[in-house]
């Protein structure tokens, strides 16, 4: 029972430190990658460490804190599996120094694997396994320690399989060698550089299946789907330099068997393993006997062609593979992180166009916050629909119409177009992203806020809300839905949703939400806070009426010391919300006691919990400035000499600017004993208005009055568009013909283009068969 209690205890202690390794890959400075291990260890969010830690991070940007971050849950995977396979291994009696010491020199998953590989159930084990088992390790080891005694012939047994004639004696021996040499952590160290040579490449052809279906002239579907393939049938290029676009769709077609995959290395790496090894293993080679040194010499070779080489390949395709899908998943946080932070449509009501053909188009009415006004079933065939669309936009004061991008699109801003040229209408519309709105209309969500809608019609409100406030309406379908990204079904599903759920939470987190108004998905989606802990705060607010301060928000079941401070500097309590949840709360109809008499419906709190609750308002709890830096911002208030009630005002920011100008951060940061990443954010935060959004530095939908065809398309016209996708090989822009252009990577002319980006290009070529066409950047819109 002991042995069995100290055997679950056994780790397998790595030789390396986890903060020196991902610095290296990652390449930040070690110190403040092992700051933030040790915060994201304590639980800390990636949002509160990249605004309120800079100070530990080295100001480091969120995408590498979250780079960070799948290093160390890599890392931790890495040595639980070796721990795993040391137990399992240790379990079965068949424990060598030189598995343990490989074992804990692995930083790779697939390393861990080539290592337990022979020794799972069902494997027969390794030759060099079954040469040890035939007692034939002592005398390997002579050929290394003291190759002058060695008596090879002692060893063989005329009637035991695997020793009974010399061959077979020095081939085992020669296993036994190979094996040794292949976990020396020198060689392992010494591969992993190999593995990094610039010269190795990869080639795909079709495979031998598919060679013969053309050589016999045979048509299927399965032929029709290989020629999507056809440019990787005659495939070669160096692994330094394949893109991430070409691994994932190389990989899917000989997962169909479509493509034979191989990788091939130059000759100079054989050399440079065999002259390592020869350095290493003989270097006494001129005082060996003959025969020890050919046996060492052959034992290297057979390392190399058997072990090294196919571990090398298997190595260099997981990699590949693994970095493609981090490179893909980048693509799509990011592409995520512009649709989230569009700028919204404030202060307009919205007609929210839902196209469809057989069913009709679905139209909702929204008001400036979000409120139904009407809604509506419109059918493309029908003439007088441009009249209806035109009649709810002067009924309900609507400048703006939202058309969602799926089927019958073209045709309903056709439609729209006409309509407003031929009433010269001042009118404007915008294509918005329809993606994911079906499924959000079944959802329990869409139920509870729009109760007495069918689905078909809420699909009409998302896509209105969408364009009056992208975040808060996106963040209430899964990512993944959202269609901004490329080869998704090929990604780990854990590993992607990981990442797209730590993007919306950066989106919500920075551009910060409103305590009294947020929805409860929103409130879920902020750092420090989980689907209970929203829920408890809406019901608490519904209960208690607003939150005056932020500091009341402890008392919200649930949120403990770490969560409150997780959160609190992301969450806002607004005076404008304050007093509309009270007028809200006061015109609540009153509820019938049992005696007939009306009173209001209120919840008790115990007078030990009034009496620990602030319920002053806390003028600096509307601004971005955490609570743990109150303190800090008072005092730099007193010396600016201004009242911390009028925040946000324009001559309160005059005072704050104007005395900035006169001093330093720096400065006034060693004055106050505080670091200069956070008086900076104070300072920062003092100088915006209430009105201030996070979201005004990023790309604004892009509005219309009028559409032209494909048809019409000439190549060398200059068009404006917007992004609608980005990928690795180039982006997808909408310039309103349509159909989407393709802006390849070596048109961009060396500029960074995101999703959402309003752009003038130019038509480069036009392929009207297939209603495809090429652009070319010329500036930014």
């Amino acid at each position: 029972m002991a042995k069995d209690e100290e055997d679950s205890k056994e780790v397998c202690r790595m030789n390396w430190d986890f903060s020196s390794v991902i610095s290296e890959r990652v390449r930040v400075d070690v110190l403040a990658v092992k700051n933030v291990v040790e915060m994201l260890s304590a639980g800390d969010t990636i949002p509160f460490i990249a605004r309120y830690r800079k100070e530990r991070t080295g100001d480091m940007e969120v995408d590498k804190i979250r780079e960070v971050e799948a290093n160390m849950e890599e890392l931790r995977a890495v040595e639980a599996k070796a721990t795993s396979v040391l137990k399992s291994v240790k379990k079965l009696g068949k424990l060598t120094r030189e598995l343990k010491c490989a074992l804990e020199n692995s930083i790779l998953i697939s390393e861990v694997d080539a290592l337990y590989a022979p020794y799972k159930p069902g494997h027969k084990g390794t030759l060099a396994e079954r040469a040890r088992a035939l007692g034939l390790e002592p005398l390997a080891l002579q050929y290394i320690n003291h190759p002058w005694r060695i008596d090879t012939e002692a060893y063989i047994r005329p009637d035991t399989k695997g020793v009974s004639s010399l061959k077979e004696v020095e081939a085992g021996i020669q296993h036994i060698l190979a094996d040794m040499m292949t976990k020396d952590k020198e060689v392992i160290d010494l591969v992993r550089v190999l593995t990094d040579d610039r010269g190795i490449t990869l080639e795909s052809t079709e495979s031998k299946g598919l060679k013969k279906k053309l050589s016999d002239k045979s048509h299927d579907k399965e032929l029709d789907k290989a020629y999507n393939y056809e440019s990787y049938f005659n495939f070669r290029r160096l692994v330094s330099h394949i893109q991430s676009y070409q691994v994932l769709a190389i990989n899917r077609g000989e997962e169909h068997k479509i493509l034979s995959v191989t990788i091939t290395y130059p000759q100079n790496i054989k050399y440079r393993f065999y002259q390592f090894l020869k350095r290493r293993w003989l270097r006494d080679e001129h005082r060996m006997p003959e025969a020890a040194v050919s046996m060492v010499k052959k034992a290297t070779e057979d390392a190399f062609d058997r072990l090294i080489q196919p571990q090398m390949t298997r190595q260099i395709r997981s990699e590949l593979l693994k970095k493609a899908r981090k490179s893909s998943i980048q693509v799509f946080a990011e592409n995520l992180k512009q649709l989230l932070l569009t700028q919204p449509c404030k202060g307009k009501n919205i007609i929210g166009l839902d196209p469809g053909f057989t069913n009709g188009c679905k139209t909702a009415v929204i008001s400036d916050t979000g409120k139904v006004l009407e809604t509506a079933v419109l059918y493309l065939r029908d003439h007088s629909m441009k009249w209806k669309i035109l009649d709810l936009a002067k009924k309900h004061r609507c400048s703006i119409i939202a058309i969602g991008d799926g089927s019958g699109c073209r045709e309903s801003e056709k439609m729209i177009s006409d309509a407003i040229k031929e009433n010269r209408a001042n009118i404007q519309y915008c294509i918005v992203r329809e993606s994911g709105a079906s499924i959000y209309s079944v959802t329990d969500v869409a139920k509870q806020e729009l109760p007495n809608l069918e689905p078909m019609l809420r699909s009409a409100v998302s896509i209105a809300r969408r364009l009056l406030d992208p975040l808060a309406e996106f963040v209430k379908v899964d990512p993944k839905h959202l269609g901004v990204g490329q080869y998704q079904h090929d990604m780990p599903e854990k590993q992607m949703q990981t990442s797209l759920d730590s993007v919306v939470e950066e989106c919500v987190s920075f551009v910060g939400v409103d305590v009294n108004t947020a929805s409860e998905h929103l409130l879920r989606r902020t750092a420090g806070l989980t689907a209970s802990r929203a829920k408890n705060i809406v019901e608490w607010r519904e209960k208690n009426g607003a939150f005056i301060n932020r500091d009341q928000i402890r008392h919200v079941k649930g949120v403990g010391a770490k969560s409150y401070e997780q959160c609190a500097g992301f969450i806002r309590v607004h005076s404008t919300s304050v007093a509309q949840v009270t007028q809200e709360k006061d015109e609540e109809p009153e509820a019938c006691t049992s005696g007939g008499r009306k009173r209001k419906a209120t919840t008790k709190v115990s007078k030990a919990k009034k009496a620990k609750m602030s319920d002053q308002p806390n003028p600096l709890d509307m601004t971005s400035i955490h609570p743990e830096s109150y303190p800090q911002a008072q005092r730099l208030l007193e010396r600016i000499g201004v009242n911390p009630s009028q925040v946000g005002q324009a001559h309160f920011i005059r005072q704050v600017q104007d005395f900035m100008k006169k001093t330093s951060v720096t400065q006034q940061a060693a004055e106050l004993s505080v670091g200069e990443p956070t008086l900076d954010l104070i300072v920062s935060a003092l100088q915006q208005p209430l009105n201030y959004d996070f979201r005004e530095g990023f790309d604004k939908p892009l509005f219309r009055s009028r559409t032209s065809g494909f048809d019409e398309l000439k190549v060398g016209e200059i068009l404006t568009g917007k992004v609608e996708n980005v990928t690795h090989f180039g982006a997808f822009v909408d310039v309103g013909v349509g159909e989407r252009g393709l802006l390849f990577n070596s048109a961009m002319k060396g500029q960074h283009i995101q999703l959402g980006n309003r752009l003038e290009v130019k038509v480069l070529s036009l392929d009207r068969g297939r209603k495809r066409f090429r652009l070319e950047f010329v500036k930014f819109g």
